[in-house]
């Protein structure tokens, strides 16, 4: 898998976001100005946007919501144009544009000789800590064994730790079925990269570092794998999903499957979940296309800060591991709110 490409961009942004809070401006551009607007599939944008328009709390967004509703055939792109405006809101951070992806491990209802690492809902009494145990204390307590807190085993404990790293993700169980997990709740320790570690002991450049690097690493030195991981105090726990259709994404922050390709994760300090957002990410294989803020992230901060939900498995993996790029992103606000905020107008 490629997810720990996507810890380190995170940790790396983490980095470079601290020191003194810049100011936040608001600039209007006009729809003629997005770099390929024209061109993009604005349906598919549209029919994200409805999946999650009708949760939104204020009366702008539900009026406007309540229109693509009774409007579903009409033209999308001209539903965009005729009731938001692009706002281009910055503060002062570089821009950063990165991948995720849900993935799509084997295993096991019950353990076996070849799955042997389980996941494990939350037990009660982390649910009442603020923190609790290390990742580390965890194993060495034994504290979670043979309480019922199993929902599924899997046969590589580095997958299983970048399944935490994602916070959802499927099984795919030996008799065909699939069994999909999502975020349960954490120990309340903060997140180490263990690819920035790995690099910070100078094992590896920079550049070198994948999520198969390190999967080969630990492979190659079982010991001293095991202890890289706990390097990384976090602990994430599972809940089993039942009532997301198989054909759907996972649920993102809004509690809604999102979209491949059109469902991306913002701050939402800086952007509404649920807005249209116009992407223009630059780098290798650019992207123009209009998508929705429905997912966050902890290391997702700033106003240009975004990351793509690729879709599921090892081809989505890849492909998110690779992006790690600049551009501009903005976001589509009703109009008398646009107006309202922006700083500089057109």
């Amino acid at each position: 898998m490629i997810a720990v490409l996507r810890a380190i961009c995170m940790a790396a942004t983490m980095m470079a976001s601290t020191g003194a809070q810049a100011e936040i401006t608001h600039k209007i551009v006009p729809f003629e100005e997005l770099d390929g607007w024209s061109g993009d599939n604005h349906k598919d944008a549209f029919t994200a946007f409805l999946n999650t328009c009708a949760d939104l709390k204020d009366p702008d967004w539900l009026s406007i919501c309540a229109v693509a509703q009774s409007n579903m055939d009409s033209n999308p792109r001209s539903f965009f144009e005729l009731f938001f405006r692009p706002v281009l809101i910055e503060d002062g951070g570089n821009s950063l544009f990165t991948g995720y992806f849900e993935p799509e491990l084997e295993g096991s209802r019950h353990p076996t000789s070849r799955f042997r690492y389980p996941l494990y809902k939350m037990p009660p009494e982390a649910k009442n800590a603020n923190t609790w145990l290390s990742r580390e204390e965890i194993f060495s307590s034994g504290v979670l064994d043979n309480r019922g807190l199993e929902i599924a085993w899997v046969d590589d404990p580095v997958e299983l730790f970048f399944l935490q790293i994602q916070g959802s993700g499927r099984i795919r169980l030996q008799n065909g079925e699939s069994l999909r997990v999502g975020y349960g709740g954490a120990n309340g320790h903060p997140y180490r990269s263990i690819g920035v570690e790995l690099v910070r002991r100078g094992i590896y450049d920079a550049h070198q570092v994948s999520a198969q690097v390190i999967k080969n690493w630990v492979k190659r030195n079982p010991e001293a794998g095991r202890d890289l991981l706990y390097h990384n105090p976090s602990y994430v726990f599972f809940r089993e999903i039942s009532k997301v259709a198989a054909h759907l994404g996972p649920l993102g922050a809004m509690n809604r499957s999102v979209t491949a390709m059109r469902s991306i994760a913002v701050d939402p300090q800086f952007t509404p979940l649920g807005a249209p957002v116009w992407l223009e990410k630059d780098g290798e294989n650019p992207i123009r296309r209009l998508m929705v803020a429905q997912d966050t992230g902890s290391a997702i901060k700033g106003a240009q800060r975004a990351d793509v939900f690729f879709g599921t498995g090892d081809a989505a993996g890849e492909a998110a591991g690779r992006l790690r790029d600049s551009g501009r992103m903005l976001v589509l606000l009703p109009i008398q709110r646009a107006y309202a905020l922006a700083t500089d107008g057109v």
